[in-house]
């Protein structure tokens, strides 16, 4: 992760462990369902007197955990307190062992949408933790309290979700990197499942070095020797993914355009015709998946849940089998066609989000509107199976925005290669 050690675990730790202490209780709760710091600690500790552990690439990393991963000796609770009387796990999930194997401290349990389904963050259970950069705008979700800990220098790297942008909003949000992997490169066990289709694993950090660095691990794969591409071919994706931008998104984007184009980057404008009609194939398949996951707590739910997430679970209700084959049988035209189209370029570009990340009153008073714009995008992206990094671009402006890069699936180290690249161009 560094070229020089880290200091010791236990030190960075406790230094880290410090630092959440000395936030508002309010604020420390919105962004963790649990913190056990002398849990922490003494993870820390073993990894310390661990002679192999401690020589690992991720040694003395703190890693926060989505509160979809299972821990063990901890009950995962989804972001719902309907979860929180169930027993505690009794083993990792597969994505925090390797973590943990690989050297890294797990750094509390944060925050989300409850079971992972919006792109706001929203949480009346735990509360509506603040966007990093304006405590009055949402932070995105759902990994909404991981991109926080990272972003206030909490952790190192948050580890999350995206079923439809859930790791890629809120790093863009937040003024962070993020990763999406293609799906079947990290496995699933052991985490609190939203849609089977699509659901993935990925990294919030700093850079797009850091979460290189843990989808390496996570993956259990290794970067490509020959890593650069010199001058790139690079498909602008034009249409519905770049329709609609603000002002501040749409100049931010037009710039770091130019700035990759003098580099080197061979930009085409692209269309992408497979995407007709991706958001309601997301709908009716996301909707019916979750729908089977919570039919036997729905009535539950409506005491104690989340209004806004039962109703887009309870949507599944109005679609029968016939517009869930049809569902399958498009989505799979479309990812066929996208990988076709990707033999033409060396990667995809859009702006990651349409807007700055809206207020938390605008969103609470016109939920369905402003977070069907933030999942727009990235939610395109896992309809056609692909991988994508998220990576700001808002060079020192207030609020961040993120320029995504992507590709079909399969091709998540070019597209972390090529990520790195356009990073080091837009810090220049």
């Amino acid at each position: 992760m560094t070229d020089s050690p880290l200091p010791r675990a236990e030190d960075r730790a406790r230094t880290a462990i410090e630092r959440t202490m000395a936030l508002s209780p309010d604020v420390r709760a919105s962004i963790f369902t649990s913190f056990d710091a002398a849990r922490i600690v003494d993870d820390a500790r073993a990894l310390d007197a661990d002679a192999v552990r401690s020589g690992k690439p991720l040694a003395g990393l703190l890693v926060s955990i989505k509160d979809l991963f299972d821990e063990a000796g901890i009950t995962t609770t989804a972001g719902s307190t309907i979860l929180a009387s169930e027993p505690a796990a009794t083993r990792d999930a597969e994505a925090v062992r390797r973590l943990k194997a690989a050297g890294a401290v797990a750094f509390g349990r944060t925050t989300m949408s409850e079971f992972a389904y919006s792109g706001v963050g929203l949480n009346p259970h735990f509360g509506n933790p603040s966007n990093a950069l304006d405590p009055t705008r949402i932070t995105g979700g759902s990994t909404s309290g991981g991109a926080v800990t990272v972003a206030l220098g909490l952790a190192d790297v948050a580890l999350g979700s995206d079923t439809g942008g859930s790791v890629r909003i809120p790093a863009a949000l937040n003024g962070l990197s993020g990763f999406k992997p293609t799906q079947a490169s990290v496995p699933l066990d052991g985490a609190f499942p939203l849609s089977q289709t699509y659901d993935s694993i990925g990294p919030l950090a700093r850079t797009i070095a850091q979460c290189a660095a843990v989808y390496a691990v996570l993956s259990q794969t290794q970067r490509p020797e020959t890593g650069t591409t010199r001058n790139p071919r690079i498909g602008v994706a034009r249409g519905l993914l770049t329709d609609g931008l603000d002002e501040q998104v749409a100049r931010d984007f037009d710039a770091a355009l130019k700035r990759l184009a003098a580099a080197g980057f061979e930009l085409v404008d692209v269309d992408l015709p497979m995407l007709e009609g991706f958001g309601s194939v997301n709908r009716i398949l996301v909707a019916t998946e979750a729908y089977a996951i919570h039919e036997d707590r729905l009535d539950a739910l409506a005491t104690v849940g989340d209004a806004r997430v039962l109703s887009r679970i309870r949507a599944a209700e109005g679609f029968g089998p016939s517009d869930v084959a049809d569902a399958r049988a498009k989505r799979k035209v479309a990812v066929a066609a996208f990988e076709l189209l990707g033999q033409d370029f060396d990667g995809f570009v859009a702006p990651t989000l349409p807007t700055v990340a809206p207020s938390i009153a605008d969103v609470e008073a016109d939920f369905d509107r402003l977070n069907a714009s933030m999942l727009r995008n990235p939610s395109a992206v896992n309809f056609l199976d692909g991988c994508a990094a998220t990576l700001p671009m808002q060079g020192e402006q207030t609020l961040a925005t993120g320029l995504m890069l992507f590709a079909p699936g399969g091709a998540d180290w070019r597209v972390l290669n090529l990520a790195e690249q356009a990073q080091a161009i837009l810090d220049a």
